[in-house]
């Protein structure tokens, strides 16, 4: 059942258990529903964004949720369809890939440009969000999350500038703002790091290992043999939140 924006204030002052298998979003003991706009999310982080989206709508954005919390399992079904070319599959500069052309290394490496591998990816935490502007879409319209939606001449290149200047005095940052050797540039996903900080620091390589090496994973054997720096590299290197 969702829960109403005030619920989720309300539970908000309740303490969030952080175990591995709320970590590698196994478990959804961490996170709530919101009713509206319909997300999935740790109580504080809920709260933050309900600050967030009324600070956007003052500005004439409706500010929305592509996704929120996402479980293990649905990580890996996006990585399994991503594996077999049954999901696209993009070059860092965009171009399209044929799964079946790539070595396993390849593949792990083109998946990993912007899909993270199950266990790691920041969404099972409940603190980060991918979001648009409602506003910005005609009726029945959905975002793509392509970089070029979000710069200067597509439809959500105002709400990109105006979540520059404002979101960080509600919580908020993009942990990809910038290339930093793993993830490309994500200019929609943004981070509540009150809430993701604690999630960062409790998710070790040995948690991530455990929880891959149980799946039903494809390519399985390569991402684990290339875990170590795919830890270092598309986990630990993300871009900081502000300093208080």
């Amino acid at each position: 059942m969702a829960r109403s924006p005030v619920a989720a204030r309300s539970a908000a002052r309740r303490p969030v258990p952080l175990g591995p298998a709320e970590i590698t979003g196994r478990s959804r003991a961490h996170v709530v529903e919101v009713a509206e706009p319909r997300c999935v999310l740790q109580p504080a982080t809920a709260a933050a964004f309900a600050r967030l989206r009324r600070a956007a709508a003052r500005a004439g954005f409706d500010l929305a949720p592509v996704s929120s919390f996402r479980d293990f399992d649905t990580q890996v079904r996006i990585w399994n369809e991503k594996w077999a070319g049954r999901r696209p599959l993009y070059a860092r500069d965009g171009a399209r890939l044929v799964a079946a052309r790539l070595t396993p290394a390849e593949r792990v490496r083109a998946i990993l440009a912007w899909s993270a591998p199950p266990g790691a990816s920041r969404h099972h935490w409940g603190t980060d969000l991918d979001v648009y502007d409602r506003a910005a879409l005609p009726p029945g319209g959905r975002p793509q999350l392509l970089p070029e939606e979000y710069q200067s001449g597509g439809p959500f290149a105002a709400l990109t500038d105006w979540l520059s200047r404002h979101m960080h005095r509600h919580g908020f940052f993009r942990p990809y703002r910038t290339f930093r050797g793993g993830v490309s540039p994500e200019p929609w996903h943004l981070s509540h790091w009150p809430s993701a900080g604690e999630a960062s620091r409790r998710l070790r390589l040995a948690t991530l290992r455990a929880a891959i090496a149980g799946a039903e994973l494809e390519g399985r054997d390569a991402l684990l043999k290339a875990l170590p720096g795919v830890y270092r590299r598309y986990v630990r290197s993300v871009d900081r939140p502000p300093r208080r």
